[in-house]
C-alpha cells in the first residue's frame, strides 16, 4: 500500500479528525493479539455460513499463531461454520498434529493450508471453501475478465490453478503445487475444484476478498450466460482500482461490518 501524503494508508480513511472509523490495533501482548486473531477467525467462519458457503463438512479457514508462527488456528472438522466458537478452535502445527482443541483437523485443509503457510512464512491466512459459483467458474479453467471494478481488485493478484484438478486434495502433492501459485497472488482459481485466498495481513482479509471472488465469479457466470460481449476495464483503470480499492488494508476495512453484524448477532463466537 502506498501512503497519501498526509501519511493515511489509504484514501478511504478521513482527512478530518475526531471522526468513528476502524483502526488496525495495536497488541500489548501475544495473548491480546491471540484473542482477536481468534474472535476474528471464528467471526470470518460465521461470515462463510451467512453466504451459504457450507457444505458439508469441505472448507477450512487459519490464521498463523502470533506467538508460535509454525502453529495456525483452524476450525473443527465436521463442526457446521455456524457453529464453529472460541472454544472449539483447534490448533495444528504443519504436519497435521493438533497441539491444542479436541476435535480431527480436516484432512484437505491440513495439506492445502499447511503447505502455503509452510512455503510463504508471510502468508498469515487463508480460506478455502465449496461455493456454487466458485466452483463453476473454476471448471472453465479461465482467469476472471477484467470487467468490473470488484474484479479489477483481483487484477494481476490471481491464478488459475491446473495442478490436481478436480484430485481430492488429501496428498501432500496437491498442497506443493497450490502453495507455488501464492508466490506472488492473493486468489487461486483450482480448476475443477474452487476458490482460495491468502492474505499477509489478516484472516479478516483473506475472508473478505474469498467473499469477493465468490460474487465476481457469479458477476462473470451472469455475463456469459447473456451472450452480451462485456466492455473490460482498462489497463490503466484496472491498475487504479487494484490500488485503492483492491488492497489488504481495504479487504481488512470491508470485513469489519460484517465482525460488527455478527459480534453483534450471534455473541456465542465468543464462547
Amino acid at each position: 500500500m502506498l501512503e497519501t501524503l498526509d501519511g493515511r494508508i489509504s484514501i478511504y480513511q478521513p482527512e478530518q479528525q475526531g471522526l468513528i472509523f476502524p483502526e488496525i490495533p495495536q497488541y500489548s501482548s501475544f495473548e491480546a493479539e491471540r484473542t482477536y486473531r481468534k474472535q476474528h477467525l471464528v467471526a470470518a467462519v460465521r461470515a462463510f455460513a451467512m453466504h451459504g458457503f457450507d457444505y458439508g463438512f469441505a472448507g477450512h479457514l487459519t490464521i498463523r499463531d502470533p506467538e508460535q508462527p509454525e502453529l495456525y488456528w483452524t476450525n473443527p472438522m465436521c463442526v457446521h461454520f455456524s457453529q464453529v466458537r472460541m472454544s472449539n478452535l483447534i490448533l495444528a502445527d504443519h504436519a497435521g498434529n493438533v497441539v491444542q482443541g479436541s476435535h480431527a483437523i480436516n484432512r484437505a485443509g491440513f495439506v492445502l493450508h499447511a503447505a502455503v503457510h509452510e512455503a510463504h512464512p508471510d502468508i498469515i491466512a487463508m480460506c478455502h471453501a465449496h461455493t456454487i459459483y466458485g466452483t463453476a467458474w473454476c471448471a472453465t479453467g479461465r482467469p476472471l475478465d477484467m470487467i468490473s471494478q470488484d474484479a479489477a481488485c483481483f487484477y494481476n493478484d490471481h491464478v488459475v490453478i491446473g495442478a490436481s484438478a478436480g484430485a481430492v486434495a488429501v496428498e501432500r502433492e496437491s498442497g506443493y503445487s497450490v502453495a507455488s501459485a501464492f508466490a506472488n497472488a492473493r486468489a487461486a482459481l483450482h480448476q475443477n475444484h474452487g476458490l482460495l485466498t491468502a492474505s499477509r495481513h489478516s484472516i479478516d482479509d483473506a475472508a473478505f476478498w474469498f467473499i469477493a471472488l465468490e460474487r465476481c465469479c457469479q458477476v462473470q457466470l451472469l455475463i456469459e450466460a447473456s451472450g452480451v460481449k462485456p466492455q473490460e476495464l482498462s489497463q490503466k483503470n484496472a491498475e487504479y482500482s487494484r490500488q485503492h480499492v483492491g488492497n489488504d488494508f481495504i479487504g481488512w476495512l470491508h470485513f469489519q461490518t460484517l465482525y460488527a453484524q455478527i459480534a453483534a448477532q450471534q455473541p456465542d463466537i465468543f464462547d
